[in-house]
Formats: structure tokens, sequence, C-alpha cells
């Protein structure tokens, strides 16, 4: 049986952090039905064991494309994503680096890494202390950010509220938002590059997505397109296949790409 619950972010992570899931999952039994991983503009850092005992502690970076692969048993998972601006703080990196790219945190960190990756060894079937100890490893580098990072971060999150679709309004301009904000666009979007990892227009795009993909299923999509921002459905249908590399007809069938792309 899969399980999922979303835990707190504790206060001093609150600027950084924006949830905390932990999660177990069994593969299913049925290979034509993949596990997808749809597009995120969001980073985050992931802690996970496997069937045979082993762990991994890995950084996800923001995915632009979607992509299957085929389930398998994952007694624990914990799921840290990074609020936006506050990837290249946490993990020391421009956060272009890591899109569409999944890594070892020893690759960023170094010997802190694996120190935290020892730390964890063992806690698959206690996933309280797990959590606990990331949790400190990241508020010590949050708590060592430098003024100017802090600076950009807060920009950074503000500017990505105002990207996120809001129903029954139409979407943001970049150049109206950077006006709204006191910089030019160049200087935002060299902040999204650093500190996101996309562009903030391509940030706005994957939003989007993950605002119509719950209501794919049960709402007419004339209203998703117009509720999300697109021009019309046929706009809204080209994106979605663009990126979901299938129709959203195919998708809400669950009739799912069975080979990883």
């Amino acid at each position: 049986m899969n399980t999922n619950r979303q835990l707190p972010v504790p206060d001093a992570l609150l600027r950084w952090v924006d949830r905390i899931d932990f999660a177990s999952y069994r593969a299913d039994d049925d290979a034509s039905c993949p596990l997808a991983h749809i597009p995120d503009a969001a980073t985050s850092l992931v802690w996970r064991t496997i069937a045979d005992g082993s762990s991994a502690l890995l950084v996800v970076g923001p995915r632009t494309r979607a992509a299957y692969y085929d389930s398998k048993d994952v007694p624990a998972c914990a799921r840290f994503q990074l609020a936006p601006g506050a990837a290249r703080v946490l993990l020391g990196t421009s956060v272009d680096e890591l899109t569409d790219r999944v890594m070892s945190l020893n690759e960023l960190w170094g010997p802190p890494g694996v120190q935290l990756a020892d730390q964890l060894t063992g806690l698959a079937s206690e996933p309280r202390p797990a959590v606990k100890h990331i949790e400190a490893a990241l508020t010590a580098r949050a708590r060592a950010a430098r003024p100017q990072d802090s600076t950009t971060a807060n920009l950074v999150r503000r500017a990505s509220v105002e990207l996120s679709p809001k129903r029954g309004h139409p979407h943001t301009r970049i150049r109206e938002l950077a006006r709204h904000l006191g910089i030019s666009e160049r200087h935002l979007r060299n902040a999204f590059i650093t500190t996101v990892g996309i562009p903030p227009k391509q940030f706005a795009r994957l939003t989007r997505i993950r605002t119509i993909l719950p209501r794919l299923r049960r709402e007419p999509w004339a209203r998703l397109a117009n509720d999300a921002g697109y021009y019309d459905q046929s706009h809204m249908t080209a994106h979605f296949h663009e990126v979901m590399h299938v129709t959203p007809t195919a998708f809400a069938a669950g009739r799912l790409p069975t080979v990883p792309c």
C-alpha cells in the first residue's frame, strides 16, 4: 500500500522550504501503468531507500518535461521541496546546473553531504530521525546565507507568487512584473536562472501545467485553459503535449508512455 503524508516545516526553514513529504511506495503489478514524474519548477532534496535496504540522498533539479518510469518498491522517501529562490543558497550552486538532472548531494556538498548520508543510514524504519537530520543540515546552510543571497531569494519568491496562475486573472507579463519589482527584465531573468534554474517565463509555463493536472478529469478544458492563463484550449493542448509527451485526452485516460522519455 502506498502512503504519503505532509510533515510540518520547522520555523527556521519557512522561508527556504515550501513543504516536506514522507512517503512509501509499492511497485504496481500492472506494468502498463508507469510512474509519472510530472514537470516541476521546484528543486527538491530527496532521501529514499529501496527494497534491498540501500539508500540515497539526491538533489532533483527542475524538471522541464514529464518522464515515465516503471514503478518500484520504495520503503521510505522524504522529499524537501525547496522554495523558489532558495536552492542556490541551500545547495551551493547555480541552479541552472541542476535543470533536468538528478545528482547525489555529495557532488554539491562534498564531505558534509557524505556525513549527512552516513547519519541517515539504517533509518528507513524511523523516518522522524532521518527528517530531523536533514532539517538540521538545511537550517545550518540557511543561517550561513549572505545578506545579498537572502535578498535575491526573497525577490524571486515574490516574483514566483505573481507568476502563478490566478483563477479569473490573465497571466502576468514578465516586463510588467519586473517593473513592479523595481528591477530590469534582465535582472529578473538572471535571478531566476541562477536560483530557480529556468527563466521566469518557463517557470510560469510549468506552473500552469501543474495547475491544470489535478482538474483535468473533472472540469471543462476551456475553463481550465482560461483559468491557467492560456490564450485558448488549443494553446493549452499544444503546450500540454509538448511537456507531457501525451495529449490531455490520453493522460486523463491513463494512456501513458511505457518507456522512459
